[in-house]
C-alpha cells in the first residue's frame, strides 16, 4: 500500500523558512515521481515543486523559483521541500504525491493518484 506523510509545516512569519518532509513508503522509491501541491482556501490544487527519483530531475512552478528548493534522499525514501523567503501567499495545504508520471508534466495534479493527507503552511504578513 502507497503512503505518503508528510510533515515540518506551521506557522512562521513573511520572510521566514520552513522544510517540509514526505516520508514515503509501500512501493519503489526510486522508480517514481514525487510532486509538492497547494491548495489555498478558495483556490484549486496547483503544483509547486516535482522531483524525478530515477535522474533527479526537478521542476518548480514560476511562482516558487529560486525560493524553494525540492531534494530527495534515496536511501530514506523521503522527499523535502525547502522554502525560503516566504511571502503570506503561500499559505496553504501542502499536499505531496506520487506516481509513476512523465518528469516534464510532474507539476499537474491529475497526474497523480496517490496523495498524502496535507499539512498546513501559514505565514503571516
Amino acid at each position: 500500500e502507497v503512503q505518503l506523510v508528510e510533515s515540518g509545516g506551521g506557522l512562521v512569519e513573511a520572510g521566514g523558512s520552513l522544510r517540509l518532509s514526505c516520508a514515503a513508503s509501500g512501493f519503489t522509491f526510486d522508480d517514481y515521481v514525487i510532486g509538492w501541491f497547494r491548495q489555498a482556501p478558495g483556490k484549486g490544487r496547483e503544483g509547486v515543486a516535482c522531483i524525478s527519483n530515477s535522474d533527479g530531475s526537478t521542476y518548480y512552478a514560476d511562482s516558487v523559483k529560486g525560493r524553494f528548493t525540492i531534494s530527495s534522499d534515496n536511501a530514506k525514501n523521503t522527499v523535502y521541500l525547502q522554502m525560503n523567503s516566504l511571502k503570506p501567499e503561500d499559505t496553504a495545504i501542502y499536499y505531496c504525491a506520487t506516481d509513476p508520471v512523465n518528469s516534464p508534466l510532474c507539476l499537474l495534479p491529475y497526474e497523480y493518484d496517490y496523495w498524502g493527507q496535507g499539512i498546513q503552511v501559514t505565514v503571516s504578513s
